[in-house]
């Protein structure tokens, strides 16, 4: 049995390490661990999502719809454009997989940005496509650079706005400028994966409402404002021609009774999402106002994380979990100097905050 060559130097994604896993190394309950690492909802899901799960447990004997089409149609009301326009994924993750199987191929170009989301290269990696990677500005998107690295073998190019795991946001102007200026025949996908937190984020939906970019895909997540990172579901939103060639790659039933359901629910509990967003700016507050004191280098967040410079990250991070504190070392992302740490609750951050100060 021959193993696609590809895959031996593919890299493995490394998530952010579960609960669970730390309190048995610890040897000490779950409930003495708190996780800032993985940019989870500090409150839960929303009280009415939980509702709603509870509503439809007994049915999950059976195939969930497919189409997810009551979900679609919530949401195709909620952002002015049509069912037709949308398509959703078991995560957005599996979004990034559905443009990688709809357009990449062996010798095919990606541009992502230096310290961009891991997957965005693993993907294009994965179907053989070479990965451009343009130098950070900023530890941001450098745009105009971006653009500028498009070859005539460029077949996506890659974009979160806020970018994970920098919390950088790029200027309005710029973003506005790289999609208008993305050749036609390159997918511009923009990951709105921490959206929510903005107070006045740019409306690329209006595009895709008018039909004024068909090479336009947008990715958004229930799993960051919501709360809901274990159900595993996100969407994309684009135009109707792109997204009918995405439903023929995406697998049937990639989306879960229990999911579909509670991210229903999810979209109609404003004050979960109110309450999330003020603790949110709360929190990213705390934490900068901190690092300043501590003379800590740090990037300033536009999501619900922020990654602060400690020196050894992985001894930090090690130091750190022992007091029952996960955050996420950064060396993956070729920044072994730095730790991420996501905004909890209140109390989960000045706990965060005494423990790092300890480790360091």
């Amino acid at each position: 049995m021959k193993i696609n060559p590809i895959l031996q130097n593919l890299p493995v994604y490394q998530p952010g390490r579960p609960i669970e896993e730390v309190a048995r190394e610890l040897g000490v309950a779950a409930d003495a661990i708190i996780k800032v690492a993985s940019n989870e909802n500090p409150f839960g899901p929303s009280p009415l999502a939980i509702a709603a799960m509870r509503g439809a447990i007994a049915g999950v004997n059976l195939y969930p719809d497919g189409s997810a089409f009551y979900l679609k149609q919530k949401l195709a009301a909620r952002l002015g454009v049509a069912p037709a326009n949308l398509i959703a994924g078991n995560g957005s993750n599996e979004i990034i997989e559905f443009a990688a199987h709809a357009l990449l191929g062996p010798g095919d170009d990606v541009v992502v940005s230096e310290f961009c989301f891991a997957i965005y290269p693993i993907a294009a990696k994965m179907f053989g496509a070479n990965v451009i990677t343009v130098p950070a500005k900023n530890y941001g998107h450098d745009l105009p650079a971006m653009l500028r690295a498009i070859t005539p073998r460029t077949k996506i190019l890659f974009v979160a706005n806020p970018n994970n795991p920098t919390g950088t946001l790029a200027p309005r102007e710029e973003v506005i400028r790289l999609v208008n200026d993305v050749p036609d025949e390159v997918l511009l996908v923009m990951d709105e994966a921490y959206i929510e937190f903005l107070d006045d984020p740019v409306d690329l939906v209006s595009l895709v409402r008018l039909g004024a970019r068909k090479n336009l895909l947008l990715m958004r997540t229930f799993s960051k404002i919501y709360g809901l990172a274990g159900l595993r579901i996100g969407y994309g939103v684009g135009d109707a021609e792109l997204i009918g060639a995405l439903e023929k790659i995406r697998q049937p039933f990639n989306v879960n009774l229990l999911a579909q359901v509670a991210a229903s629910a999810a979209l109609d509990d404003e004050e979960h999402v109110r309450k999330t967003r003020a603790n949110n700016f709360a929190g990213l507050e705390f934490f900068e106002r901190a690092f300043r004191e501590s003379n800590l280098e740090f990037v300033p967040s536009h999501a619900n994380f922020v990654l602060v410079r400690v020196g050894d990250g992985r001894k930090v991070f090690e130091a750190m979990q022992r007091q029952g504190v996960i955050t996420r070392p950064m060396g993956g992302y070729q920044l072994p100097e730095w730790i991420r740490v996501s905004v909890g609750t209140p109390g989960d951050n000045e706990r965060c905050l005494r423990a790092l100060k300890l480790a360091l």
